[in-house]
């Protein structure tokens, strides 16, 4: 892929706005489409990989209150614990959940999709530019009253 190369000048006259508006969709956009090969949303992601950093630690109303931040209005994470446990993804005990050998497979399948456009998004750019990226997009958030902090 070629890119064209403009000035710093250029570049720093750009609307913050619209680049950050396009990476997202583009971004957001590459990964649910990586994880509907799996027939699974970013919430089944987020739910998934919650439950396995920390079997039988977590009940649905704290995951469901700690993802909601992250959630598009609306999000159904009731329906999205019932869809992995008939999916046999996620077992239920005495109000806590944990993976099955099931769920971890396809865990760890969306994780190999996931990792390609992660790949593919970071083509050319080291990881001193990507922190910094990172890093000034969390200040402006910061200064906009935004909560700057990474996720836990």
């Amino acid at each position: 892929m070629t890119i064209t190369q403009y000035t710093q000048e250029q570049l720093a006259a750009q609307p913050i706005g619209h680049w950050s508006a396009e990476a997202a969709k583009h971004v957001v956009g590459g990964l649910r489409a990586a994880l509907a090969e799996e027939n699974l949303t970013q919430p089944h992601w987020w739910i998934l990989n919650h439950v396995a950093g920390a079997p039988a630690a977590w009940q649905r109303p704290a995951l469901t209150e700690k993802l909601t931040r992250y959630a598009d209005e609306g999000t159904d994470f009731e329906a999205i614990h019932e869809d992995l446990i008939a999916r046999g993804w996620l077992v239920e005990t005495a109000g806590a959940l944990t993976l099955t050998v099931e769920g971890e497979a396809g865990r760890l399948r969306a994780h190999d999709r996931n990792a390609v456009v992660h790949a593919r998004m970071r083509e050319g750019i080291d990881t001193a530019a990507y922190a910094a990226t990172i890093d000034v997009l969390r200040r402006m958030v910061a200064n906009l009253g935004g909560d700057g902090d990474l996720p836990s």
